[in-house]
């Protein structure tokens, strides 16, 4: 089973196995082994389910030997994580609480992936219900970063990342709260997209509804778009759905972005981004404008830090659902996560419908900032990867669970679309990621203006061949 397909992006996987040139049933064999010999030291699956995706490539690969229609992501091995619904498969959005819970459905963006030809090889891991941004839980313990073992992957969609920094998959499924597909694209150098909120749907209820994105990580963002593009589009199961054709992702993925007017911010106003990664950050712009973007630099982007209003609203919705356990349980729990859930749930309702109106207060305000822009840039997140284990950066312990991010979690108050690309590598070896916003329903700009970047680099720096 060759090692090519570690690297092999989904788009060459896509058109080899149509031109019957590589097996679905290898690819996925291939997938499998890798992921069951680097759970030892990448831990990046909770559940494998080679009986089902050997069945399913083996289905996929008689299509093909038949000649009959395929679909966009025919063959393809994915995972999904573990905040995502997969039909008589577990289902315990990392809690030890919901150990034993099984699925009775298939999300939308499964059931799509898996319609459209696509191979479910498990489901992967993240931090409790979602609630940090680094890659571990009580119930999968740690999961590290293929560049660097020491290391997180980021969260909370920890496995995804890191099975697809690895070479195990070439695309994967996961979620994003507060930054959860930016945050790990960041720490191991993909491409990942949330879309407009309710772009994806978003079934079974979500604890965090009025926050929770679903979307694709990738080793490049063609194949981001691939996958996008087979997830995206109305469900009436999601209330918040967006109605109406999705954009056309895959086609703004080779667009040109001349003529974009850009606003960079290094800050948005109020974080506290390392030096290495604004020297990369700062060359990203410089790289629009080469790109033949109007590109301003612009320092306050909001008034103030919106952290407290994101976290009365994920941690209350969080809390909500684990509420008997903080109640009667709360060892079963993450301590980092239980701390953070208690004032969450011992808000005043006056002070938290206050946050609720300032939200809709910064969706308009951000609104009115793209009037003037078709794009934001920023950096992902303020540092490198912080060590596995650990919640909050060393220089940044002023800083809450989720506040030390900084960056992503605005954009799931005002549901913009937000894409993370690998901007480069610092001097310790690890990614520093870019992030791209868009206008309300825009992602095709977001997607074109990632696309676009990436094209100016030597591919290299965001596959990581891993060793096991």
């Amino acid at each position: 089973m060759s090692s090519e397909f570690d690297t092999m992006s989904a788009m060459e996987m896509r058109r080899r196995i149509a031109a019957r040139e590589i097996s679905p049933v290898d690819v996925t064999r291939r997938a499998l082994a890798k992921a069951e010999a680097t759970q030892s030291t990448l831990n990046a699956f909770y559940i494998l389910m080679p009986e089902q995706a050997l069945a399913a490539a083996k289905v996929a690969e008689d299509a093909v030997m038949k000649g009959a229609p395929l679909g966009a992501i025919h063959g393809i091995p994915f995972s999904t994580k573990d905040l995502i619904a997969v039909k008589g498969v577990g289902y315990a959005s990392g809690s030890r609480t919901m150990a034993g819970n099984v699925a009775t459905v298939d999300a939308p963006s499964v059931e799509r992936a898996k319609a459209a030809g696509g191979i479910l090889i498990g489901k992967t891991t993240t931090s409790e219900f979602g609630c940090k941004p680094v890659g571990d839980s009580p119930l999968t313990g740690i999961t590290r970063n293929p560049w660097n073992l020491a290391k997180t992957p980021g969260g909370s969609s920890a496995g995804a990342a890191a099975s697809v920094a690895a070479g195990i998959t070439p695309f994967a499924l996961g979620t994003d709260g507060g930054g959860s597909i930016r945050i790990p694209a960041s720490f191991t150098g993909l491409s990942g997209l949330k879309g407009q909120f309710g772009r994806v749907p978003v079934w079974p209820t979500s604890a965090t509804p009025t926050l929770a994105h679903v979307g694709p990580l990738a080793r490049s963002v063609t194949d981001t778009a691939l996958l996008f593009s087979v997830i995206a589009g109305f469900d009436r199961r999601d209330p918040a759905g967006v109605a109406g054709p999705v954009p056309d992702v895959l086609g703004a993925s080779r667009a040109s972005v001349a003529g974009l007017k850009v606003a960079y911010s290094a800050t948005l106003g109020y974080a506290r981004p390392d030096p290495e990664v604004l020297k990369l950050t700062d060359r990203a712009a410089r790289t629009f404008e080469e790109l033949g973007c109007q590109v301003d630099q612009v320092e306050n982007v909001f008034e103030a830090d919106p952290a407290d209003l994101w976290t009365a609203e994920f941690y209350a919705g969080v809390g909500i659902r684990l509420r008997s356990f903080m109640e009667n349980q709360r060892e079963l729990l993450d301590p980092a996560v239980a701390d953070v859930l208690a004032p969450a749930l011992d808000q005043e309702m006056r002070d938290y419908y206050t946050k609720v109106f300032a939200r809709y207060a910064l969706r308009d305000h951000v609104r009115g900032f793209f009037e003037k822009y078709d794009i934001l840039i920023s950096p992902t997140l303020p540092v490198t990867s912080l060590d596995a284990g650990k919640n909050i950066p060393d220089a940044l312990t002023d800083r809450n669970l989720v506040s030390w991010v900084y960056y992503t979690y605005p954009f799931n108050l005002t549901g913009h679309p937000a894409a993370s690309v690998c901007a480069g590598l610092a001097s310790d070896g690890m990614p520093v990621g870019l992030q791209i916003i868009g206008r309300s329903h825009r992602e095709e700009d977001v997607i074109r203006a990632a696309a676009a970047f990436e094209r100016t680099f030597d591919r290299g720096y965001n596959v990581k061949p891993f060793e096991y």
